[in-house]
């Protein structure tokens, strides 16, 4: 019968040596390095109000709307608006159309004196800015001059197309 004998100290140590310890086996490492890299676009988002002049008498009226944007922090904006959907219209005589083929003219204007037209052409009669990732807000002054006295009786509208160039 085979039997088995007992390691001795020596045997021990070697299978010791050989098999359990990983440092003493040479183990060996290699490394590598890799970039990690993002990329932000730049994006603007644009909104406006109505701009309601109420009741026109013939006197000189003012009214007031407002535009948000939002723009990625940094990214360089311009606001144009353009001469509206009225027949003739342009972007420093604005026209309202109403009843039958009657018309109110008005103008919009980048500054509470009304006296800086807005108008479509960037870097002319726009209004720019930064963007800062926050909403920012833009007044629009708008003025129907005194003394159209032969407009017709009812509602007037033109619709305003307000462009962000970024």
């Amino acid at each position: 019968m085979y039997r088995k004998r007992p390691l001795g100290l020596g045997s021990l140590l070697l299978t010791l040596a050989w098999g359990v310890s990983p440092a003493s086996a040479g183990a060996a490492t290699a490394t590598t390095t890799f970039q990690v890299t993002a990329n932000i676009n730049a994006t603007c988002s644009i909104n406006a109000t109505d701009l309601d002049f109420g009741d026109y008498t013939g006197a000189l009226l003012n009214g007031q709307s407002e535009i948000t944007l939002k723009c990625t922090n940094t990214t360089a904006w311009n606001v144009g608006l353009n001469a509206g959907t009225g027949a003739g219209a342009t972007v420093t005589t604005r026209k309202m159309t109403g009843p039958a083929t009657s018309v109110l003219n008005y103008a919009l204007f980048t500054d509470n004196t009304r006296t800086d037209n807005w108008g479509d052409t960037v870097g002319t009669d726009t209004v720019s800015g930064i963007g800062s990732g926050a909403t920012q807000s833009l007044q629009v002054y708008g003025q129907i001059p005194a003394g159209q006295t032969t407009a017709a009786a009812g509602g007037y509208i033109d619709t305003i197309t307000a462009t962000i160039t970024f």
